[in-house]
């Protein structure tokens, strides 16, 4: 599993000319899954992202996670993110799970991390065309991967 956590001052998710999610403060992350993720995994990378310490406290401008500043967090679905461009102009996308699998594993990641944080989740929709709307802040864009 592999993610792009953006600190962001705001961020919306529109499909169809309809805003399906949108935050202020806090974490705009594009996720991506390959075929060999689990729930394990994405439990792993959930930790992650609740522990990273990306928000200035009062001693360091990159000190506090997100819980401490009681920041919100929009999660896009980003197959994308395992794209090859080793060989070629056009990229190979064979390292992305299936969309059922990744489907599976993007709605267990969204609800599992929407009972682990208690302050405000909202999710694009797996598979849809997404226009994402982001202000980032720093800017700031960590890439994590779990294996």
């Amino acid at each position: 599993m592999r993610a792009i956590i953006q600190r962001v001052n705001s961020a919306q998710v529109i499909v169809d000319e309809n805003t399906v999610g949108e935050i202020q403060n806090g974490y705009l992350i594009y996720l991506g899954i390959t075929h060999t993720d689990t729930s394990f995994t994405a439990d792993k990378l959930i930790d992650k992202i609740l522990k990273i310490r990306l928000f200035p406290s009062e001693s360091k401008p990159i000190n506090a996670n997100i819980s401490s500043v009681e920041g919100e967090i929009l999660v896009i679905s980003q197959f994308t993110l395992y794209a090859s461009t080793k060989k070629g102009n056009r990229p190979n996308f064979m390292l992305a799970a299936k969309p059922e699998q990744a489907k599976l594993l993007y709605d267990y990641f969204v609800k599992k991390l929407d009972t682990e944080y208690e302050h405000k989740i909202a999710s694009g929709c797996f598979g849809a065309d997404m226009k994402v709307i982001s202000e980032n802040d720093g800017p700031i864009n960590i890439i994590v991967d779990i294996d």
